[in-house]
C-alpha cells in the first residue's frame, strides 16, 4: 500500500501507464478499506444495541416470573437487575449515538470523495490515450520523406498535439501533486474519529463498572466467592436430581 515512492520516481519517467495503474489500484484499495471499516463499525454498533436490548428483555421476563409474587427477596433482586439493565441500555444508546456522529458519519463522508477521485484518474487516462494517439501521428509523419505535403501535415499534427499534450500534462501533474496529499491526509482525518471512539468506550465501560458494582452490592449474598457460589449451585442441583420425578430410569 506504500506506493508514494513509486510516484516520486515515476514522475520523472515516461511510464505513464504504470502511474495510472498505481493511481487506480491504490485509490481502489483505500476506498475498499474505508467501506469495509464503515460496514464493520455499523455491524458493531448494531450488535451492541441488540445485546443491551436483549438484556433488558431478559430482566423483564424474570420480573414477570410468578416467583416474584412469592419471594420478596427474589423480587428485590430482579428489580435491581431490571434497573441495572435499563441503565446499561441507556448508556449503550448514548455510546452508539456518539460513535455514529464521530466515527460512522465521518467514514461515510470520506467514502463520498472517491467517485470524484476515480473520475479524475479516468480523465487522466483518457487524456493520456489522446496524447499517445496524436504523438503516434506526429511520429508517423516525421518518419516519412520530407515532401511539401508531408511537412504541412506534420505541422498540422504538431499543432493538434500541443493542446492535447498540455492538457494531459496538467492532469498528470495535478494527480502527482494531489494524490500523495490525499493519501497522507487520511491519518489526520481519521485520528479524531479513533480518539472519539476510544473516549466513548472508556466512558461507557466506566459507567458499566459502576452499574454492576452497585448491582453486586444489592444482590450479593454475604459476599460469597465464585467458588462458593458454584459449590452452592451444585449442591442444589444434586438435591433436584435426587428427586424421584427426575431420577434416571
Amino acid at each position: 500500500s506504500n506506493w508514494l515512492p513509486f510516484l516520486v520516481w515515476f514522475q520523472f519517467s515516461n511510464s505513464h501507464m504504470f502511474i495510472n495503474d498505481v493511481f487506480t489500484s491504490c485509490g481502489q484499495w483505500l476506498e475498499d478499506q474505508t467501506k469495509k471499516l464503515h460496514k464493520d463499525m455499523k455491524k458493531s454498533t448494531e450488535a451492541d444495541l441488540a445485546m443491551s436490548k436483549a438484556a433488558v428483555k431478559i430482566s423483564a421476563d424474570l420480573l414477570s416470573n410468578p416467583l416474584c409474587e412469592q419471594d420478596q427477596a427474589f423480587l428485590d433482586s430482579m428489580n435491581a437487575l431490571d434497573t441495572a439493565m435499563k441503565r446499561m441500555d441507556s448508556f449503550n444508546q448514548e455510546k452508539v449515538n456518539q460513535i455514529q456522529k464521530t466515527v460512522i458519519d465521518p467514514l461515510k463522508k470520506y467514502s463520498g470523495v472517491f467517485p470524484s477521485l476515480n473520475m479524475a484518474v479516468k480523465r487522466r487516462e483518457q487524456a493520456l490515450q489522446d496524447y499517445k494517439r496524436l504523438q503516434s501521428k506526429v511520429e508517423k509523419y516525421e518518419e516519412k520523406e520530407k515532401t511539401g505535403p508531408v511537412m504541412v501535415k506534420l505541422h498540422q499534427a504538431r499543432e493538434e498535439l500541443r493542446p492535447v499534450r498540455d492538457d494531459f500534462e496538467a492532469k498528470n501533474k495535478q494527480l502527482l501533486d494531489e494524490m500523495p496529499k490525499f493519501y497522507h491526509s487520511r491519518i489526520d482525518y481519521f485520528q479524531p474519529s479513533f480518539e472519539a471512539l476510544i473516549r466513548a468506550q472508556v466512558v461507557y465501560f466506566t459507567e458499566m463498572y459502576k452499574i454492576f458494582n452497585d448491582l453486586t452490592d444489592q444482590i450479593d449474598q454475604a459476599g460469597l466467592t465464585d467458588e462458593q457460589r458454584e459449590r452452592e449451585t451444585e449442591a442444589k442441583l444434586s438435591e433436584l436430581r435426587a428427586l424421584s420425578i427426575v431420577a434416571d430410569d
